[in-house]
């Protein structure tokens, strides 16, 4: 399995932890012990486990993110419009597990790679789309999905 889908596995979306426990947003700066993860420039991930020992209390309500994205982020690694994960207009919507978490929409990618059967190597490039938009080579892997759509591991 990719390295992508796994991405947020031990992480908590920090909008809800400082959202939960009342505290400023950048609080966690003055952390020296808590690692973050920055995504997009715009959504921000405290590692699980690292909070400070008056904090930790409030992981047993955090929401797990365990193969989810944020869609932007996601729409971004894959090479897709944004639009695919946020109208259900979109053939393909449908084909995704959503989840809110503090108003940000995440897609559930590793339910999808797995349902799919789709592998996909540390460090690949991953393109889904429309299989007539689809640059197929030799070298690539293709996963044929619904709707005329597909992935290419590259």
């Amino acid at each position: 399995m990719s390295a992508l889908p796994d991405t947020l596995n031990s992480f908590w979306l920090w909008r809800e932890v400082y959202g939960k426990l009342g505290i400023s947003n950048p609080a966690y700066k003055y952390w020296k012990n808590s690692a973050t993860l920055k995504l997009n420039n715009k959504y921000v991930f405290i590692q699980k486990n690292t909070l400070p020992e008056k904090h930790q209390h409030v992981e047993e309500i955090l929401t797990d993110l365990s193969g989810y994205l944020p869609i932007k982020y996601a729409s971004d690694q894959l090479h897709v419009n944004e639009h695919l994960f946020l109208t259900d207009k979109m053939k393909l919507h449908k084909e995704f597990e959503y989840k809110f978490v503090e108003d940000v929409k995440f897609v559930n990618i590793k339910k999808f790679f797995k349902e799919n059967g789709i592998f996909v190597p540390k460090n690949a490039l991953i393109q889904l789309g429309r299989t007539k938009d689809l640059e197929i080579t030799p070298e690539c892997t293709f996963y044929n999905l619904k709707n005329d759509y597909g992935i290419v591991v590259y």
